[in-house]
């Protein structure tokens, strides 16, 4: 067999998560079916990914590995990419098909996930070409106030106030980079009313369900004066879900990129990262 690490992107507003579903279009689903067919497979595809995405989130550098047949590989890859590309919607694509180094793992080798979450204050919305990623808030949102909120959260913590638990799971993770930004204004002039997009940058070692549009949602109730900047940190403190947290809208919510660490550190950063998460 020979593992395949597959590279891709996905517009995730007409598919229904991540994971295969019955009956449901599904990101998984519809690559497996596509790769299953082009590669012609006697058994249907299997992915494991590096991150399963909500119902609605999108992806810019969601990363999968596939293990196939190595006769198989030998005859068709040279032209995989192309092909998978005609097979696939135009919401999903698949930058790059490659051959693994040994050890990979596209969800336990990875380092870290880095997520972007787009959000516009502007009084008169969203720019309707970006409607699609980009949510609306109706109260202005003071980044300096939501950074100084964020910075309180990097760390190793239990995030169980900020994801739905899975039974066996831990909860506990490290939050490497959490930051708020406003784009840079481009094209046209723009009238004092304007406000740019505002930028979440939220980068771990991995992510619970739930977690990064808790952690946003909690950021923005700080940003519109609503909580006090402390207020986030007594509710890590808790490690209970809160009430006062509210999970933002799906949309917003863009995986932008993962990281592995150097070929030869592959296979211990797998074991390691089994034995801490025990499977979750």
């Amino acid at each position: 067999m020979v593992r395949l690490r597959i590279d891709l992107s996905y517009d995730g507003t007409e598919f229904a998560g991540w994971a295969r579903q019955r009956e449901l279009r599904t990101v998984q689903g519809t690559l497996e079916s596509a790769l299953t067919t082009v590669l012609r497979l006697a058994e249907p595809a299997q992915l494991t990914v590096a991150g399963r995405t909500d119902a609605g989130v999108h992806a810019r550098g969601q990363v999968a590995h596939l293990d196939v047949p190595d006769e198989i590989w030998a005859a068709v890859g040279d032209v995989a990419l192309r092909r998978v590309t005609g097979a696939l919607p135009r919401d999903l694509r698949v930058r790059d098909i490659t051959v693994a180094p040994e050890g990979f793992d596209a969800r336990f080798g990875a380092i870290w996930r880095r997520y972007a979450y787009r959000v516009c204050d502007a009084p008169g919305g969203v720019d309707p070409l970006r409607r699609g990623s980009v949510v609306w808030h109706d109260r202005p949102l003071d980044e300096t106030r939501m950074n100084a909120a964020a910075r309180r959260l990097l760390g190793e913590h239990d995030f169980a106030s900020f994801c739905r638990k899975r039974e066996g799971a831990t909860t506990v993770r490290c939050l490497q980079d959490f930051s708020w930004a406003r784009e840079t204004p481009t094209g046209a002039d723009v009238g004092p009313a304007f406000r740019p997009v505002i930028v979440a940058t939220v980068r771990a070692d991995a992510f619970c369900h739930n977690m990064v549009r808790s952690l946003v949602g909690a950021m923005l109730a700080v940003g519109t004066g609503r909580k006090p900047v402390d207020w986030p940190l007594e509710v890590l403190g808790r490690a209970v879900r809160d009430s006062g947290v509210h999970v933002a809208p799906a949309h917003g919510l863009t995986l932008e990129e993962v990281a592995y660490p150097a070929d030869d550190l592959l296979a211990d950063r797998v074991t390691a990262t089994r034995r801490r998460r025990d499977g979750g």
